[in-house]
């Protein structure tokens, strides 16, 4: 196996490896996944595996969660089925940098996603590393966010657009999850910027430290929470993937960012992707 490292701060093309043959591989499998830990976000080109194949080698991370709103595959529990269609305007929508369902106490630790049909042009994805946009961080602004901690919402994204019986249901059997700002990495140890798209306000930021007098704490913590989403925006800490058929990113959901880019003609776009249930935060 050949590792093609893409940028600096994250990101590497796995070259010369089979998916398929790390199912049955530890040592392959061992060496994958501490490449992952290193550039957490691994690509791979020209793996025409099945879905079967699929759920099994991302299974040897751990066991597969499903997504409440987006359909799995009906064979296949734990693949979701990321279909864009030119037929259906809702389609159309998306993206934003986001860790995925960081709504849940216990976000996946990792995804791996495949392309069945892209765009001929366009419909990238682009990973931030979540890791070096803490350390970069002002030292004042660590100092800040030291201790703080957040909520995440399912409600107030995936549930925007639904009626209001069945966003609130949807809140009901998904209550927002808090997690730490700086989460602490389970397996490396580092220290990572948690807050995304799905967070909505942090819930320990009105104390006595930081409060005045009054409301304003609102605009001082909307600000704050805004800063800290935007450094996913940041170039330097990002990496952008052109798909095509079969091609496979593997990431650490734990410690990124990504955005699906929404810039291609009405056609089809179609990823599945496995999602691995992760680790609670603290």
């Amino acid at each position: 196996m050949q590792v093609e490292q893409l940028t600096c701060n994250i990101g590497a093309e796995l070259l010369g490896v089979n998916l398929a043959d790390a199912i049955h591989d530890a040592g392959l499998f061992a060496e994958i996944r501490a490449q992952l830990l290193k550039h957490r976000v691994l690509f791979l080109r020209d793996q025409d595996i099945s879905r079967a194949e699929h759920v099994a080698f991302a299974r040897l991370f751990g066991e597969l969660e499903d997504h409440p709103v987006v359909g799995s595959h009906p064979d296949h529990p734990g693949l979701v089925q990321v279909y864009k269609s030119p037929e259906s305007p809702i389609d159309r929508y998306e993206n934003s940098w986001h860790t995925d369902a960081t709504w849940r106490d216990a976000p996946p630790m990792g995804c791996v996603l495949r392309c069945v049909e892209c765009p001929p042009v366009g419909g990238d994805t682009m990973w931030a590393n979540m890791v070096v946009a803490y350390e970069r961080l002002p030292a004042d602004v660590k100092e800040k966010i030291e201790g703080l901690r957040a909520r995440h919402s399912i409600e107030a994204s995936f549930g925007a657009a639904m009626p209001i019986e069945k966003r609130l249901a949807l809140k009901a059997q998904y209550p927002d999850a808090e997690h730490p700002v700086v989460r602490t990495h389970p397996e490396t140890g580092e220290k990572v910027l948690f807050v995304n798209s799905f967070t909505t306000h942090f819930t320990n930021f009105h104390t006595p430290e930081r409060i005045r007098f009054g409301q304003d704490f609102s605009h001082g913590a909307s600000e704050l929470l805004r800063y800290l989403v935007s450094q996913a925006c940041i170039p330097e800490y990002q990496v952008r993937w052109r798909w095509r058929p079969n091609s496979i990113a593997i990431w650490d959901n734990r410690s990124t960012q990504h955005y699906a880019v929404m810039d291609y003609p009405a056609c089809h776009r179609k990823m599945e992707r496995a999602g691995v249930i992760g680790e609670k935060t603290y």
